[in-house]
């Protein structure tokens, strides 16, 4: 089974937020296909979907970012998933410009305490990642308060776009591999 991981953090005071993006992606897919996620296991909110014919379980973790990988790891166990063949993380990334998507099939965590601890707790950098850009255009003081800030209004008219688009790569990710979807969407 493959494993599509939002990454964020859970609650009201982080609800669309810049830095939960990876979470309104997943509940993007989980709309998309009319399921929910909400069981409740290994620290996580999951939900079964099915993307072009095939089981993927849709994950956003209950751990805070920065112990993400403590809900993965117990997943991947769970559902005996590979995670350099089966796990596509979902970030944001403070480097790309709003928007632009890229797709990698493996790498470090760049800064990002999210996928630091995805690896530290896979034991591996090597399992696929969409990062989904959120750099303003403008300078920004504090990144932190930046990321947990809400959208932008002219970010949020061109959220849903952004997220279909992400959507679109995962699901090619699902059935193509991360070749291919990195040839399309980086």
């Amino acid at each position: 089974m493959k494993i599509v991981v939002g990454l964020g953090n859970p609650g009201e005071r982080y609800a669309g937020t810049r830095h939960n993006i990876g979470f309104q992606v997943v509940d993007q897919l989980a709309a998309q296909a009319g399921r929910p996620i909400k069981l409740s296991e290994c620290e996580a909110l999951t939900g079964r979907v099915t993307l072009a014919g095939e089981p993927v379980l849709l994950v956003k973790p209950l751990t805070f970012m920065n112990l993400s990988g403590q809900a993965v790891a117990p997943l991947c166990s769970k559902y005996d998933a590979d995670p350099v063949r089966d796990v596509l993380a979902v970030v944001d990334d403070i480097a790309l410009p709003f928007g632009k998507l890229r797709v990698r099939a493996k790498g470090s965590a760049g800064g990002h305490n999210g996928l630091k601890s995805l690896i530290a707790r896979l034991h591996t950098q090597d399992f696929a990642r969409l990062r989904v850009g959120i750099l303003p255009e403008h300078q920004v003081g504090n990144l932190a308060d930046f990321v947990l800030a809400r959208f932008s209004a002219l970010e949020k008219q061109a959220l849903a776009e952004v997220l279909n688009q992400s959507c679109e790569a995962i699901e090619m990710w699902v059935t193509h591999g991360v070749e291919p979807t990195m040839a399309k969407f980086n």
